[in-house]
């Protein structure tokens, strides 16, 4: 790596990176509060209205792996420049569509985008940030805009559809993701690395990915007995059984299998992903919770997760320090128990509750676990990497979070919707059904949490890292 890169860090970096990171994850929810005033103006079938969501998701968790390794092969900076340019032009075209195949084309581009520039936002934290300090900062603020954009999108989406309209929603990003263009001059433009993509790995790879999240989205919106979910899973098995042995062969894979061998790096990968089910299958859980039964609106019902936000700052902020002298395991392990007990907490939901004493506390305790978890999932997941390799692991991090999002809505939801559809349930108030169901699932929740407990004590790192130890150089 070259003294200049050394050289490089500051502000504007900082910025430009976490911007990056809050516009590409707000997207995730900001859609979701305009869904209503979409079909009004547009007059879109309730049959395609929620591929305006899950187009979005679809792309950005497939594509993923591929985004990463382009990253790698072509350039870091250029690669996030080229998803953020092409996250631009999808948001005008969504915000100026007049029918539903627009829309769904934009947001599946939008998805694209952001599978190009997610991974490198995430490697390019290791290229232009050399000191310790500089880097754990970087990596707070990005781990901290992970979950603050699915709250930011609440919001904001409630604040846009409700004054502007819900085009908005989409030409929001055009002004953001502008500055973002601006600003990747002051990243490090890494050096390129040689190799091919390798294109029957891209092949099997990504259409192993795009089977495994359509029928994660499929199994959320209709059930666990879903035929088609069911052969798409086994698809999805078939194609990743596939794709591995093609890596095994390849003198230029798209993922080096080699990335698996340490223990502390898989580890990181398998705890991401049952760490992103828990506290965001909550967060889903509770936002239906908020709305459905104590009527919020979607205005109020984005207001109600500040504590979340907040917890999510703190943890964030707080674990690079306490990794300086705390095992990443311990703190992994600490953070998803912590969320486990929110969840716990959460579950004894009643038809009237309130707010300021039983939910918001969970909510900042949810949020501190997850933040904690997450930066030090992302040290052992991306630090002490070779730099030929950064974009992959980056990717591989960001696909089993955004995995463990899809499975936490689908499953959370599919075990809410079986419990509310009980017959010892069906003679219970409306209310009262769906708060059975909820429960149910959120008890869920904190069972997976408190594997991912286990995970991480059972593969992270038992040592702190010291300050000056050198990472992904």
């Amino acid at each position: 790596m070259t003294g200049k890169t050394s050289q490089r860090g500051g502000l504007i970096p900082l910025f430009v990176i976490a911007t990056a990171q809050l516009m590409l994850v707000l997207d995730d929810s900001i859609v979701n509060i305009a869904l209503p005033s979409i079909q009004d103006e547009l007059g879109i079938d309730p049959v395609e209205l929620p591929w305006v969501v899950n187009a979005y998701i679809l792309a950005f968790g497939a594509l993923l792996l591929l985004g990463g390794r382009i990253g790698d092969l072509w350039g870091r900076r250029r690669t996030l420049q080229l998803g953020i340019a092409v996250f631009v032009v999808a948001s005008l075209i969504g915000g100026l569509g007049q029918d539903a195949m627009t829309l769904i084309i934009a947001r599946a581009v939008q998805g694209l985008g952001a599978a190009l520039a997610a991974p490198n936002a995430l490697a390019l934290i290791t290229t232009t940030f050399s000191d310790r300090k500089s880097r754990d900062t970087a990596l707070s603020l990005y781990g901290a805009m992970s979950g603050l954009g699915i709250v930011i999108g609440l919001l904001l989406g409630g604040v846009l559809a409700g004054t502007l309209g819900w085009r908005w929603v989409f030409f929001i990003n055009i002004p953001i993701g502008l500055l973002v263009l601006l600003g990747s001059r002051t990243l490090v433009a890494a050096e390129r690395h040689t190799g091919q993509l390798g294109a029957p790995g891209a092949v099997l790879g990504t259409g192993g990915m795009v089977a495994l999240v359509y029928a994660i989205t499929r199994l959320g919106e209709d059930g666990f007995a879903d035929p088609v979910a069911l052969i798409l899973l086994g698809a999805s098995a078939a194609l990743i059984a596939l794709f591995v042995l093609n890596q095994r062969r390849s003198s230029s894979p798209l993922v080096p299998l080699s990335l698996f061998r340490d223990r502390n790096r898989s580890g990181a990968y398998l705890s991401m992903l049952l760490l992103a089910i828990g506290p965001m299958g909550t967060f889903y859980v509770i936002t239906l919770y908020l709305q459905k039964v104590l009527e919020f609106d979607p205005l109020r019902t984005g207001a109600a997760w500040l504590p979340f936000a907040a917890g999510l700052i703190l943890g964030a902020g707080a674990a690079p320090k306490l990794l300086l002298r705390i095992a990443p395991r311990t703190i992994a392990a600490f953070g998803s128990l912590l969320s486990a007990v929110a969840a716990l907490w959460f579950s004894g939901i009643t038809l009237e509750l309130s707010y300021w004493l039983h939910l918001a506390p969970a909510m900042f305790v949810l949020a501190l676990g997850f933040g904690l978890g997450v930066i030090a999932l992302t040290q052992a997941a991306v630090y002490r990497i070779d730099p030929d390799k950064a974009g992959i692991a980056s990717a591989l991090l960001n696909t089993a979070q955004q995995i463990g999002v899809a499975l936490g809505l689908a499953v959370l939801a599919g075990v809410a919707a079986t419990v509310t559809a009980m017959p010892h349930n069906e003679a219970m108030r409306a209310g009262e059904a769906l708060v059975a169901g909820y429960s149910t699932s959120l008890i869920v929740a904190a069972g997976v949490l408190v594997v991912a407990a286990v995970v991480s004590i059972g593969t992270l790192s038992a040592s702190p890292s010291a300050e000056n130890e050198p990472v992904a150089l």
